[in-house]
């Protein structure tokens, strides 16, 4: 009997045959997708799945999956070691991946066949995930160039920190206004 497994905003996602595990969903189940809510770019469900499909690909630690899927995002997005390490540890809780000793104290995930299984059995979520997100590509979100995303990003962060410093006198105004019209001007003309 095939069990279905709601892991993160609804998603069903479907345990290999024979596999007993549990159904509940990660203990951070209440976290959402989206920019607004917690800055990921996907759920908890999906976010195993990448990762699982990253280690298939290659035995990683955290850190590297962390840079892995940096790079993914083209800079846009870099998940949190709170949010990675948790879920290698339900990964491997789950029996998909184990954990093998590597370089220094490091711990290198690798998958195993049940989490091999577990990927083929949610092969179309995951295509549909690798799609969205690009292997490797060179767009990040909604088909915006990653380094277009990024450097979006890096302004709003840029001008919520001017603001939040004060001082904002009329010349530094007039300075920050036409520094963004350029901007605007050199991106229409682009």
């Amino acid at each position: 009997m095939r069990h279905h497994h709601f892991h993160g905003f609804g998603h069903p996602f479907h345990a290999p045959e024979g596999h007993d595990g549990p159904g509940h969903p990660h203990p951070h189940h209440a976290h959402r997708r989206g920019g607004r809510h917690g800055g990921r770019p996907f759920d908890y469900g999906e976010l195993r799945l990448l990762l699982l499909a990253m280690i298939a690909d290659k035995p990683s630690h955290g850190y590297e999956l962390i840079k892995a899927v940096e790079e993914r995002f083209g800079g846009s997005y870099t998940p949190s070691p709170g949010v990675i390490y948790p879920t290698l540890s339900w990964l491997e809780d789950m029996g998909y991946t184990t954990v093998e000793a590597a370089e220094g104290n490091r711990k290198r995930s690798a998958i195993t066949e049940e989490g091999r299984a577990f990927l083929e059995a949610n092969r179309a979520a995951t295509d549909v995930l690798m799609a969205r997100i690009g292997e490797g590509g060179p767009h990040g979100r909604e088909g915006v160039p990653a380094p277009v995303v990024r450097a979006m990003e890096n302004l709003k962060v840029a001008l919520r920190l001017r603001m939040r410093r004060g001082g904002i006198d009329a010349e530094a105004a007039t300075r920050i206004a036409a520094a963004l019209d350029a901007a605007a001007r050199n991106v229409e003309e682009s």
